[in-house]
């Protein structure tokens, strides 16, 4: 079972900063053979949902207020340590990124900038496509909302 906590960037340790930036590398860069520039400035302004099993972070996602990213409220850098991926962590992740997003903003809809083969996931939890596909950091995406 996974435990969650949610942080400002300066309430984030520098373990855990350490953790979340290991963790998206492990799986953004090495995993999907993805050469982009990951510390990318905005964590700053995030909200950081952190997921961990034991002492180990394994799943995370980084929260922006309306105008900070996207004119709307957004979340993206949403991972799941490959490990672990087998245990239905992705869903619980999305459900306490809504939860932690709701604690700070009651705006609608919530735009997300999503990699198209995940586009049921999505869907799942009540998100729905915008707009046509586009390469972001050359791996297929799609604009999401969920009013």
């Amino acid at each position: 079972m996974l435990q969650f906590s949610v942080k400002t960037f300066s309430e984030l340790t520098t373990d855990e900063l350490h953790d979340l930036l290991l963790l998206r590398s492990e799986v953004f860069v090495v995993e999907q053979d993805c050469v982009y520039q990951d510390v990318d400035g905005k964590d700053k302004k995030a909200i950081h949902v952190l997921g961990h099993k034991g002492e180990e972070l394994v799943a995370y996602t980084r929260v922006f207020k309306a105008g900070d990213y996207f004119d709307k409220v957004s979340f993206g850098r949403v991972v799941v340590k490959e490990s672990e991926r087998a245990y239905g962590y992705g869903h619980v992740l999305i459900e306490e990124t809504l939860k932690a997003i709701a604690t700070f903003s009651t705006q609608k809809p919530i735009k997300i900038s999503a990699q198209t083969y995940l586009k049921k996931f999505y869907e799942s939890h009540g998100f729905y496509c915008e707009g046509e596909e586009y390469l972001e950091d050359g791996i297929p995406h799609i604009a999401m909302l969920r009013d």
